[in-house]
């Protein structure tokens, strides 16, 4: 008899010790697919992560829905990008901050000198995962956060912390080796709007955006011309569409150019302000910044090398060759 009391006791006692080892995943919103992967990166098991802003969507001109609002106020914590690139949800935002945990990734990672300083409302350039050096500094702020909320689960997020930075600081190496190999003349990126400052700057690339660096400015007739001009003189092979964006103005500026003797062609659509589908490698932060290089690097002229060994695990993944 006491040998089945035993027996049960300990039968009860395992669901418990489970229960304290894989503790109810946190329940995470990210404002935009690049902070919602690295959340996941870091959270692995112990979080369910939501990402407001899917494929396509601008987050310069998104705003809130009732329906997100209740995400929102169901979330146990709320990751965003800031410095403003969540403009029109910087009320909600801060807002839900004083009941949750609301964590601007960006500006807790950051500091102010490090950034590109802009001429119009935002002041600084949001667009730091164009760097992935930059963006990599995020994976800490998240693995603290997320640990604050989950102490059981703190070694796990510290774990695929150091494991995720590993291969940035690889995807970083080969992003540059990737840019260097394009002819020098050729070496500019010319794309609908100034999303990519942070990866000229970062990989050496000379950046021409068409727009401002918010799409919610207009494009004018001397935008359009000005850009052409720098088409043209540069004998620019290739310019770029962005997937939140639409081509008009990079059609525009092709046909300008074509009108002063240059055929110029629509290297591919590049990923700045969302990534590709979910489930997809164009959906993965690492799957982003291999895509966008691996186009504007065969379009200019240049070739990728081979992926470096940190990133084996993730090229498998994907079926990517990695040697």
């Amino acid at each position: 008899m006491a040998g089945a009391t035993l027996m049960a006791a300990t039968c009860l006692a395992a669901p418990a010790q489970a229960q304290e080892a894989s503790p109810e995943p946190i329940n995470a919103v990210a404002t935009t697919g690049m902070v919602g992967d690295i959340v996941q990166q870091v959270g692995g098991e112990c979080v369910t992560v939501t990402t407001l802003m899917g494929p396509g969507v601008d987050p310069h001109l998104y705003r809130a829905s009732a329906r997100d609002v209740s995400i929102f106020q169901a979330a146990e914590m709320i990751f965003y990008s800031g410095y403003s690139l969540e403009g029109q949800l910087g009320d909600v935002l801060e807002r839900l901050g004083e009941t949750r945990p609301t964590i601007g990734v960006a500006p807790a990672s950051t500091d102010v000198d490090e950034l590109i300083t802009t001429q119009d409302e935002y002041g600084l350039d949001p667009h730091l995962w164009m760097d992935v050096s930059l963006w990599s500094r995020i994976v800490p702020t998240v693995a603290d956060a997320l640990s604050q909320q989950r102490p059981a689960c703190e070694t796990r997020f510290q774990d695929h912390a150091e494991a995720y930075v590993a291969q940035l600081e690889a995807l970083h190496q080969w992003v540059k080796e990737s840019i260097a190999s394009i002819p020098e003349q050729q070496r500019i990126l010319v794309t609908a709007h100034d999303a990519f400052n942070y990866y000229g700057r970062a990989y050496g690339i000379e950046v021409a955006g068409i727009q401002g660096l918010s799409t919610a400015t207009e494009t004018g007739v001397a935008d359009i011309r000005r850009m052409a001009d720098v088409v043209v003189e540069r004998e620019v092979p290739a310019v770029f569409v962005e997937s939140t964006i639409s081509p008009r103005t990079v059609q525009a500026v092709i046909e300008a150019a074509r009108q002063q003797g240059h055929e110029v062609s629509i290297g591919s659509q590049l990923y700045s302000d969302a990534m590709g589908e979910t489930g997809t490698l164009d959906g993965t932060y690492i799957g982003m910044l291999y895509r966008n290089t691996q186009h504007i690097v065969e379009s200019l002229g240049g070739k990728t090398p081979a992926l470096p060994r940190a990133l084996d695990d993730w090229a498998a993944r994907w079926g990517i060759s990695s040697s």
